[in-house]
């Protein structure tokens, strides 16, 4: 199953991919079903059996389609409760900014308001110039999980979507001081997200998906998930022990090697094109404009 959100003239909703170019929008499986659909994604994703229905539909009955190319295609959860971010897990990128290997999973949280679509646009602020690109791949979690041990973990993932936690360098370190991830990584605009959600039964393996970042086209990262330090059952359990992960929740899982941070010429430029990939999910393209 894959969801995607999107907008006509303002009105929010969302529907069921069923290709690369064509997806069935909710009420019209509400309309078989006889059933009502919650319109927030986040009621959805914890019910197993209307799920199955909906899939069920999908593959049983000839339903009208849409093209996608007839809507604008939001962020896959406009508003979830959390998006929470794991820095330095990939060995070479805890390297390439000369941080020791972490011991323990280190996180950071982003505000919803970060969020945008898959090809959206990116927002420079005006109070900040070195302005970097950081692909991952993104857990969406399907169902309330506390104090879960890592062994049942995966049980609590509903899919994934590909994931762009965009950086201000110069106001993460300012006057030669460390100022942390709060200041530079939580303006509007600075979590490109999607296309879509890819339920967990649809990938068979999360640590092994080939990740991809372009600039311009031109590669800055490729990596394979399988190069994370902290596996995706070890995340969830470390974080449902510090908090309650809930429905729709998103889990940024780090970023590989590649950014531009320690190659000063790779920081993105007013209208360059960042685009980052992962297999078996899609790309996300989004363009880095001035507020000026």
């Amino acid at each position: 199953m894959k969801i995607v959100n999107y907008s006509v003239e303002g009105t929010v909703d969302y529907g069921f991919l069923v290709d690369k170019s064509e997806f069935v929008p909710r009420y019209f499986i509400e309309e078989v079903l006889r059933e009502k659909i919650p319109r927030d994604i986040k009621r959805l994703l914890p019910d197993t059996e209307l799920r199955e229905l909906i899939k069920a539909s999908l593959e049983s009955v000839k339903l009208e389609r849409v093209p996608l190319s007839s809507v604008h295609i939001e962020p896959p959860l406009k508003d979830p409760r959390k998006i929470i971010c794991i820095a330095l897990n990939y060995r070479d990128h805890a390297e390439e900014v000369g941080s020791k290997i972490p011991e323990e999973i280190v996180f950071f949280l982003k505000p919803p308001t970060t969020l945008i679509g898959p090809f959206d646009s990116i927002i420079k602020p005006g109070i900040a110039e070195k302005i970097d690109y950081e692909g991952e791949l993104a857990v969406i979690i399907g169902e309330r999980a506390k104090e879960v041990d890592s062994s049942e973990a995966m049980l609590y993932v509903f899919g994934y979507t590909v994931f762009n936690d965009v950086t201000a360098r110069d106001l993460q370190f300012r006057d030669g001081l460390w100022r942390g991830w709060t200041m530079s990584k939580c303006f509007d605009t600075f979590a490109p997200t999607g296309p879509w959600i890819v339920s967990a039964d649809e990938i068979e393996d999360p640590h092994n998906l080939r990740i991809i970042t372009r600039v311009n086209k031109d590669i800055r990262q490729n990596s394979n998930t399988s190069n994370m330090i902290f596996k995706i059952p070890d995340i969830i359990s470390y974080l449902s022990k510090i908090m309650t992960l809930e429905p729709g929740d998103i889990i940024a899982t780090g970023t590989p090697a590649g950014i531009g941070y320690t190659r000063e010429d790779w920081l993105l430029k007013e209208g360059d094109i960042v685009e980052v990939w992962i297999e078996k999910i899609g790309a996300i393209r989004n363009q880095l404009v001035s507020t000026k």
